[in-house]
């Protein structure tokens, strides 16, 4: 059995009178590259932060490399990468410097990665910190959780300040770290685009809960979009099993479905004597259907 990196079994926080998770259930084994995906305020950065120890759960319990968040051992840490939407540092000191001063934490800090990050991301190393613009902040908070290569690494929309070519930069290098399958990542970001490059699995959080939690190949295959054209009007009536969306016009109808087969679509083509075309979606078109 592959070792558990993250484990969540019905974890809820509250703030106040407010649920903002819902008994959430997560397992995440050592090599998965998790997309986590959901709306604004549905819980995300509050989830990651209970996993990481950053905010004590309400109920249920949350396990992070086999321990207890609250109180992770130094081991721990020197396995764990995170990377916050905000990253804060000591503004007095340059790029060099606090790149050395993380550095003496780990004892197998990586500096030629450190420093072809730097070069590649044209980092001033000789700037102090406090005049750095957002982008360059956020590049410097990425190096410094990959300097020691972390077997778990967990990243709270650590891209929303980069422009595309820094995107695209800091994806391939991502690639490259995780290519030998035993580091686990944990990504949560609104650009689907960037998950679907590098994430083998999505998990999508919804009002507090996950609400689908799988193989983002298998989403892919199982949730479509169908174009339905039949010889006569179909009745306001007409349903899909598993439809997410249904729009009916006349003859045609619209379907997002959550299972689709070659038997079901077989099955319309002969019960409506229709033209049934089958669509891909990416994800977030797939996201979109299941929050409509």
């Amino acid at each position: 059995m592959s070792e558990l990196m993250i484990e969540a079994s019905e974890v809820s926080r509250r703030f106040g009178k407010t649920d903002v998770l819902k008994s959430v259930d997560l397992a995440i084994q050592r090599g998965m590259v998790v997309g986590l995906l959901g709306t604004n305020g549905c819980g995300k950065s509050t989830l990651i932060k209970c996993l990481l120890g950053l905010l004590r759960v309400s109920g249920g319990t949350a396990r992070l490399l086999c321990e207890d968040p609250w109180d992770l051992s130094a081991a721990a840490k020197a396995r764990l990468g995170y990377v916050p939407q905000e990253v804060k540092l000591y503004p007095w000191m340059t790029v060099a410097q606090v790149i050395s001063y993380t550095a003496a934490f780990y004892p197998h800090w990586d500096f030629a990665l450190t420093e072809h990050l730097v070069q590649q991301w044209d980092l001033p190393r000789d700037r102090r910190i406090g005049p750095l613009s957002p982008g360059q902040m956020q590049k410097l908070g990425l190096i410094l959780a990959l300097g020691h290569r972390p077997e778990l690494l967990i990243l709270d929309e650590p891209v929303a300040s980069l422009d595309p070519v820094a995107r695209r930069e800091f994806l391939k290098s991502l690639l490259e770290v995780i290519q030998d399958e035993k580091h686990t990542v944990l990504f949560s970001t609104h650009i689907t685009s960037d998950l679907e490059r590098v994430a083998s699995h999505v998990a999508i959080l919804k009002q507090g809960q996950v609400e689908l939690f799988e193989d983002l190949d298998t989403v892919k295959d199982r949730i479509k979009r169908l174009r339905i054209s039949a010889s006569e009007a179909l009745p306001q009536s007409f349903a899909v099993e598993g439809a997410l969306r249904t729009e009916v016009e006349d003859r045609v109808a619209l379907v997002a479905a959550a299972n689709v087969s070659e038997q079901m679509v077989s099955d319309l083509r002969s019960r409506w004597q229709a033209e049934v075309t089958v669509e891909d979606l990416n994800l977030e078109e797939i996201f979109l259907e299941l929050h409509r």
